[in-house]
């Protein structure tokens, strides 16, 4: 597929500095594309690289004033970053839409519905009472439980695991082994010592523009529903336990865990590696860094922690500066008392009298 300046340009809504005709038919980082190829420049490190680059085209923001000549025809727009990213996008599902029809052999239960234009893999299994919106692609080898319901336009990647009951909006995305709807962690403890597992009826439930990582596990609710909210991110290898809500537009970076029963407000931010306890309330617009470990409602909108267990971003950062100069801050009181002493030896009489005036 090929695409010239002017073209693109249309997409973007953006306004195109030199031949209109150049064309692209790829895409390459501005350090290493080639002639026929298509950039963008979005981080200030990288400026150098828009005078070297022999690229064809180069997106770049309308603010950005050239110091010197380039070589490749520029696109400005008002989000390099974000209008390559559309581009990218419209250019993968012009990709996807070439796959349609149903491979085999694959098992596809009677009384499922799959609606026109879906794309079913090799090897695929759909359950009962399945239905699957218009325009979606359920990959090779993935596994689609009795009484699930797909959406329009949703794309299941290979061996994705959906359990029974589970729900998906539109425009869904779910990434190579990745499970939906396993048993929540949920185990009585016995008098004997041993535990009684608790059944984990209830559901997940995914609404639209949900992004999913690959390898990644949403455990169905104990009862009622576990809830990833629309146009919510998560990573790859993240762990979402029972009866969790994920809110609005809330991202999740690669190996967080979330436990059981937490509701995440919108538009989080949640480093890798953090940990959440169960039972407890992230307030709207909350950034928790990596690594932290969060064990109690974060009740401030717009707050940012840090560490574990958590604290205020900044104070934290400061508790931190503070550990660090304690060798330097121990010399120094040594110091100081070294002096003192030395004062004490030389003038006991008059210090002595000091005190008692």
């Amino acid at each position: 597929m090929q695409f010239t300046a002017a073209q693109i340009a249309i997409l973007l809504n953006g306004k195109v500095e030199g031949s209109a005709e150049a064309s692209v038919s790829s895409f390459g980082k501005i350090e290493e594309a080639q002639e026929g190829q298509l950039t963008f420049l979005a981080n200030p490190k990288y400026e150098e690289f828009l005078y070297s680059t022999n690229a064809s085209i180069a997106i770049i923001n309308e603010a950005y004033e050239l110091r010197q000549p380039v070589k490749p025809t520029l696109i400005r727009v008002p989000d390099a970053y974000t209008a390559f990213a559309l581009l990218l996008s419209k250019y993968q599902e012009m990709a996807t839409q070439q796959l349609k029809g149903i491979q085999q052999p694959c098992y596809i239960a009677s009384s499922a519905r799959i609606a026109g234009d879906v794309y079913v893999g090799a090897f695929a299994y759909i359950g009962e009472n399945v239905r699957i919106g218009e325009g979606s692609k359920i990959f090779p080898h993935a596994f689609i439980g009795d009484n699930v319901t797909i959406g329009r336009n949703c794309i299941i990647h290979p061996s994705v695991k959906i359990y029974h009951d589970c729900e998906l909006g539109n425009h869904v995305t779910i990434h190579a082994g990745t499970v939906i709807g396993s048993d929540g962690f949920g185990f009585a403890p016995q008098a004997d010592g041993s535990f009684k597992k608790v059944p984990q009826i209830g559901n997940v439930v995914i609404e639209d523009n949900v992004e999913i990582g690959a390898n990644t596990t949403i455990d169905r609710a104990t009862m009622g529903s576990t809830c990833i909210k629309s146009g919510a991110k998560l990573d790859n290898l993240i762990q979402i336990a029972h009866n969790v809500e994920v809110g609005n537009s809330t991202v999740i970076a690669a190996q967080a865990g979330v436990s059981g029963s937490t509701k995440i407000g919108s538009n989080v931010m949640i480093g890798g590696q953090a940990g959440l306890v169960g039972h407890i309330q992230i307030a709207d617009g909350s950034k928790i860094n990596a690594q932290s470990g969060v064990s109690k409602t974060l009740k401030e909108p717009y707050s940012a922690v840090t560490g574990s267990p958590a604290a205020d971003y900044t104070s934290a950062l400061r508790s931190q500066a503070v550990f660090r100069n304690l060798p330097q801050l121990e010399k120094r009181i040594t110091e100081l008392e070294n002096i003192i002493k030395q004062l004490l030896t030389l003038q006991p009489d008059s210090i002595l009298k000091e005190r008692e005036d």
